[in-house]
């Protein structure tokens, strides 16, 4: 099968190659790949931001068929359209698996970074792990739900935002728009998008945002939404920027909270003083749990989110890479793995 694996001295850190799968282990099971989005996180982790795994196969935006089941799966069958997402599987025992915060067991494995992932024409998942995408949600959609959506969706629940109140979004591109319409049309906020590309920010008003802000042309975002509406109750930061982060933190009211979901190499400020005087927050979210995932593919199949993808061919993917580094990509790149015509 071809599969998108990393390799530093490829274009992009990635190259495209034959692979053969090990067989399944009992408990998991083989998916045929449909669609496979790109993240940011693929980036960082090609590049060996997180530690070198040269020949691993990327991806946990994945979503296909299930075509075959080992022995002891009694979750899936043969047929299911199912996630392949960032959490391949957790120990299921320990203190955060047990208490609802799987993402943060520290024996986790990671689709995509301590395991293969979904950029392949097939993919093994731990059956268990493996969220099964509802009737009416179209599959390259999906895609961007299962990381960027799941993510954002939950960032916004740690954000506790409540009807009507303002939480601002920084970065509007792939995890940004999503937050937008999550935090619109499903939790009914009153929302403020911030970035500084204005065609990003023109799709962020066309989705959903009551307020948009340029830094670049129109001064710090902070000072704008202070000024205009006492502050945001919260902020969820996408943006890979520290100063997207230290902004977040003077734009939110007294009691305010920042979710943090961007991974900037660089170390935020934080006015410890205006922080315990002010009752501020600073709170990390790392991705969302299965349920969070069938939560958030849910909303997706009832049509009040709707990611923004365009699909791409296998042989495009170095391509992509590269335009995700440069930030000149809209919504969300899916690599289309069920496309023969390219003679990828």
């Amino acid at each position: 099968m071809k599969a998108v694996v990393v390799n530093p001295k490829g274009k992009a850190n990635i190259e495209v190659i034959e692979k053969e799968l090990r067989p399944l282990k009992p408990g998991e099971a083989l998916v045929d790949v449909e669609y496979c989005g790109v993240c940011h996180t693929d980036l960082h982790v090609a590049a060996g931001d997180f530690g070198k795994v040269d020949g691993r196969i990327l991806g946990h935006e994945g979503i296909g068929i299930v075509s075959k089941v080992a022995d002891g799966v009694t979750s899936l069958k043969i047929g299911d359209r199912v996630s392949i997402a960032w959490m391949f599987q957790a120990c299921g025992r320990c203190e955060y698996c047990t208490t609802g915060r799987e993402t943060f067991c520290r024996d986790v494995q990671n689709s995509g970074y301590s395991v293969d992932g979904g950029m392949a024409e097939q993919c093994i998942v731990t059956a268990d792990y493996a969220v099964k995408v509802p009737e009416g949600l179209d599959p390259a959609q999906a895609s961007s739900i299962t990381c960027a959506g799941v993510t954002t969706y939950k960032a916004i629940k740690v954000a506790d935002i409540k009807p009507g109140q303002w939480i601002v979004i920084y970065g509007c591109g792939g995890l940004g728009n999503l937050a937008i319409q999550y935090a619109k049309h499903v939790f009914n906020a009153n929302v403020i998008a911030i970035d500084i590309n204005d065609d990003k920010l023109a799709l962020a008003k066309e989705i959903g945002a009551d307020l948009t802000i340029n830094p670049v042309t129109e001064g710090d975002a902070d000072k704008v939404i202070q000024e205009q509406v006492g502050g945001a109750h919260a902020a969820v930061v996408t943006a890979v920027s520290k100063v997207a982060f230290n902004s977040a933190v003077n734009a939110v009211r007294a009691c305010g909270k920042v979710i943090a979901v961007g991974l900037p190499s660089e170390t935020m400020d934080l006015n410890i003083p205006r922080l315990v005087l002010d009752g501020i927050e600073v709170v990390g979210s790392l991705v969302g749990t299965r349920k969070d995932l069938e939560e958030a593919f849910q909303f997706g199949a009832e049509g009040k989110v709707v990611p923004i993808v365009q699909t791409r061919c296998l042989h495009e993917v170095q391509d992509i890479f590269e335009e995700m580094e440069q930030g000149k990509i809209q919504g969300r790149m899916v690599i289309d793995f069920k496309q023969h015509a390219c003679h990828c």
